[in-house]
């Protein structure tokens, strides 16, 4: 059973959330594959608005989405009908859907309750008990309020607006000495700065009083080691990693503060640091930070500063993380006089007391009207911000405040396309910055395909008028005209321009003779990663012949001891949307081909461009394309619908010792992307699947010992096998070896005039299909690839020429009349009448699985097997636990909670309750719940 159609309308809005960027339209039309959006309705003739889930809204109305039954109304989701332009100055509506419960204000009561009907918590009629409010929630408001402010900002449709990604979330650990019966406490303290994206988190360390760590654990609710990071050998204070395709259960004890993070040294005085992963909405606002340690020995003490400068006052906000100053082991909480101290060289410029719990050992606090001294010594690093105790034991941890240190790489593309007055010259500008702890910031800029000389390379403020720029550093003297590249330091940078640069806030500007104001500019962002060199620039004016564009780019690529290809991708002014979400619309496709002037360039699909950046691995690398990227004869381009032969393209240089292709047989995996594939820990893992003896990493693949022709996966305690699919061979000739399940061309026999097949003919004007990562030509029809069960035969996709959409759908079975249908080949969809039988015995259910028995389902990225039952997700709601799913027999079918009908006049909804609950009950009631309870307690 699909879900309701107002439920698909909605996962169509927030596609980001839910499915793998494949767009609505390559999903497949299935109870057991993903759900396709279905068109919405059209409003009426001459009215503007937005249509959702069957009903018109007009431009500008709130609505909470109604997922019919049994999802309900989704009183915690607002959606809003934006209005948008279009290039032609048409006004349109574009639907916006957000999660509101997060902006939910904190109740002054003790006890609040959930209102039917309501998303936020409330405090009852009458209720007198309020809470203190000390100035710890005053600050945690402003950094909430900084963070409103910028949402905000990101609707301007001027184009040179703040960006920022809805889909990532921030999380930030504090790592103190650890004291065991083995192992004594250490004065070492570590933070860790996370950002998820999608099931992946990046991770950025920084530490202080301890050697290099080798090894990094993250640690779930229970303790066990749920993934481990070698650190590489290096002399960097910085440890920069990836936890890639984190699983379900571990994102939600993430996102539920549920897990400890965990950093080791091998050396002779062997030091472990722990904390615990926690969110923190001060993490978007902070600019500046600070690392608080301690002079005593082993005192297992510390924390951390996350400070943040006013947009238009002096003040400087901090919030306080401390951990270990407070000894107390007593079950009431203690309350413990604190001073913090603003420091210059041992003088004291400013002190603040207050009291912090032993419980709640963190404080917030605003510095306001800094002077002009104490803001240029922050911009150089050199104030020191101290926490110490008051009374008979006091303790301390003091650190130098220097601007937010974390792995990602400062950079700008540079486009005609974000210029002031936007244009298409096919020019491209890149810049890549660093920023010292003393308020340094070097720079390195390149240009190239400008229409004139560069007369002005600036840092620029967001102008509050087009015509009326504001310059802040001028980078002209340093360009070279000669290497078109500008190299230097900015060294006088104030404390309100490193909190701007933080805030991607600067801007970078190129003018030229023929465009006075600038004919390229570019916003000055961080991205996950730390690729301080100078990246590859991708520009219309490389591509053959040079495409006018208003597109621009650049890449930074590197080939690994396994030859595989790492890239990252970022470009600017390819899509013009405003929408502050990831878009999953096919803006184009990143590909990567060697240089020949006499022939067709060859090109290989890197990965299909949704948003402004791309990364991956490239495995499966050629000699040919590996001696191509060693000699700098080969480039990367960025092809689109318009341009299929290339709308951006640079030439790439990536010296590399492969001249035999890939060094290994098998894939080789990243440290970091598995577990270790030891016995013992695979035992450990509760996701290890057991088999024929042997234990399985989750997501591992392997044939199976009964049969060379089927391919097993491990897929959280669950073994599933497939026939495997041969490809459909071309040659006269075939052999079938004896280790392999499929035949293969007999090279020896072949005729030699038979040259070998070309690659499939791509059609960058056809349709795009995630699964096999190709274009396909408009009309055709094919059966869709699905990693990891391969050509699904049961489906047939078709490519819309006229919208570029693809349509997929089951196949259908003929209704069979023989007692015992047989499959003939493992891969064919329908079973078959064997010839000897064709007496009518019966009809056979068509059978539309690729396997006999109990077909599974698929619900959102998950597969169940049959019976399985479970709570569905919906995005930015969460978990539904007043809804059970299950799978019956490939049908996927839901049921909310039977709720009863109650007669009360006073109702109210408690937290995690399904249903609602009577207010006031009488004595009998209450007596009748209490017997209850303690015959509980009795069992």
């Amino acid at each position: 059973m699909l879900a309701p159609r107002a439920l698909r309308c909605l996962l169509c809005v927030l596609s980001c959330a839910w499915w793998p960027h494949t767009g609505a339209a390559s999903r497949l039309k299935s109870a057991a594959l993903p759900i396709q959006s279905e068109r919405e309705p059209q409003p009426s003739k001459g009215l503007t608005g937005c249509s959702f889930g069957g009903r018109f809204y007009s431009l500008e109305d709130t609505w909470h989405p109604d997922l019919g039954e049994p999802f309900g109304v989704m009183h915690c989701v607002q959606c809003y009908c934006e209005p948008q332009k279009s290039r032609r100055g048409k006004v349109f509506g574009k639907v916006n859907c957000k999660n509101i419960k997060q902006d939910c204000p904190d109740p002054d009561c003790d006890d609040p309750i959930l209102l039917p009907g309501h998303c936020c918590k409330t405090c009852p009629k009458g209720s007198g008990d309020r809470k203190q409010t000390d100035s710890v929630l005053d600050s945690f408001e402003y950094f909430h309020e900084k963070v409103k402010e910028k949402e905000d900002d990101l609707h301007k449709s001027y184009n040179d607006r703040s960006y920022l990604s809805s889909e990532d979330v921030d999380f930030v650990a504090v790592l103190t000495g650890v004291t065991s019966s083995w192992l004594p406490s250490s004065s070492a303290v570590a933070r860790v700065r996370f950002v998820l994206t999608r099931n992946s988190l990046a991770f950025s360390i920084t530490y202080q009083r301890m050697g290099r760590p080798s090894k990094i654990v993250f640690l779930d609710s229970d303790g066990t080691t749920a993934f481990e990071y070698r650190v590489p050998k290096g002399q960097s204070d910085m440890i920069c990693g990836v936890w890639k395709n984190m699983a379900k259960p571990l994102l939600r004890q993430l996102q539920s503060e549920q897990m400890r993070i965990s950093m080791t040294t091998s050396t002779s005085r062997r030091e472990e640091v722990e904390g615990k992963i926690i969110k923190h909405r001060a993490l978007f606002a902070e600019t500046f930070s600070s690392m608080l340690t301690s002079e005593e020995e082993n005192s297992g003490m510390g924390g951390i500063a996350m400070l943040t400068l006013s947009d238009t006052e002096n003040n400087l906000h901090f919030i306080l993380i401390l951990q270990g100053l407070i000894k107390h082991k007593g079950k009431d909480p203690l309350l413990v006089p604190i001073r913090v101290q603003l420091v210059y060289r041992q003088h004291i410029l400013r002190e603040i007391r207050a009291n912090i719990t032993s419980h709640d050992p963190d404080f917030a606090e605003v510095l306001t009207d800094l002077n002009s001294r104490e803001l240029f010594w922050l911009s150089r690093g050199q104030l020191e911000i101290t926490v110490a105790t008051e009374g008979p034991d006091p303790r301390q941890i003091s650190g130098f405040i220097t601007g937010r240190k974390s792995c990602d790489t400062i950079q700008s593309v540079m486009s005609s396309g974000d210029a002031l007055t936007p244009g298409k010259t096919g020019g491209v500008g890149s810049a890549v910055f660093s920023l010292h702890d003393n308020g340094t910031l070097d720079y390195q800029v390149q240009v190239a395909g400008l229409s004139s000389d560069v007369v002005g390379l600036t840092i620029e403020l967001k102008p509050r008028r087009r015509n009326k720029r504001s310059v802040l550093y001028d980078l002209t003297p340093e360009y070279s005209k000669t290497t078109g590249q500008a190299v230097g330091s900015w060294s006088r940078l104030e404390a309100r321009h490193i909190h701007m640069l933080l805030q991607n806030e600067l801007f970078i500007n190129v003018a030229t003779a023929h465009s006075q104001e600038g004919e390229l500019r570019g916003q000055i962002k961080a991205l996950q990663g730390r690729e301080n060199e100078l990246p590859t620039p991708l520009a219309g004016h490389f591509v053959s012949p040079p495409v006018r564009t208003g597109a621009s780019g650049h890449t930074w690529l590197s080939v690994d001891k396994q030859c595989h290809l790492h890239y990252e991708i970022v470009v600017a002014g390819l899509s013009r949307t405003d929408d502050i979400t990831v878009n999953a619309h096919l803006h184009g496709l990143a590909e990567i081909g060697e240089m020949d002037d006499s022939s067709t360039a060859h090109k290989r699909l890197l990965t299909g461009f949704y948003g402004s950046q791309a990364q991956g691995v490239l495995k499966d690398i050629s000699a040919e394309l590996l001696q191509h990227l060693d000699q700098g004869t080969a480039f990367i381009q960025v092809s689109t619908k318009m341009n299929p032969r290339g709308e951006i393209r640079g030439r790439v240089h990536v010296p590399n010792n492969c001249e035999s292709g890939t060094k290994a047989d098998t894939d080789e995996v990243e440290f970091d992307d598995v577990y270790q594939k030891d016995p013992e820990e695979l035992k450990k893992d509760p996701h290890t699947c057991f088999f024929e003896n042997q234990h399985h990493a989750h997501g591992s693949r392997w044939t199976p010992n009964y049969d060379k022709c089927f391919s097993c996966s491990c897929q959280k305690r669950t073994v599933i096998c497939d026939p495997v699919i041969c490809p459909v061979l071309t040659c006269s000739r075939t052999i079938q070896p004896d280790d392999k399940c499929c035949p293969v061309c007999d090279e020896k026999r072949e005729p030699k005039d038979v040259k070998a097949p070309d690659r499939v003919e791509e059609h960058p004007e056809g349709c795009y299909f995630e699964g096999d990562q190709k274009m396909h030509a408009p009309g055709t029809t094919w059966h869709p690839f699905v990693p990891p069960f391969g050509y699904i035969k049961c489906a047939v996709c078709t490519c819309k020429g006229s919208t570029g959409e693809v349509h997929c759908e089951k196949v259908t079975c003929p209704a069979l009349t023989c007692s015992q249908p047989v499959r003939r080949n493992p891969s064919d969809c329908c079973k078959e009448c064997p010839e000897e039988d064709r007496t009518p015995a019966g009809l056979e259910h068509s059978d539309m699985m690729q396997a006999d028995g109990p077909r599974h389902c698929k619900f959102g990225k998950n597969y169940y097997q049959n019976s399985d039952s479970w709570h569905p997700w919906v995005p930015l709601v969460g978990e539904m636990k007043c809804i059970n799913c299950w799978c019956d027999h490939g049908v996927t079918k839901c049921q909310r909670k039977q709720c009863p009908i109650l007669t009360c006049s006073n109702i109210t909804r408690t937290d995690g309750s399904c249903c609602p609950e009577c207010v006031g009950e009488d004595d009998d009631d209450l007596m009748m719940k209490a017997s209850d309870k303690r015959r509980t307690l009795r069992h």
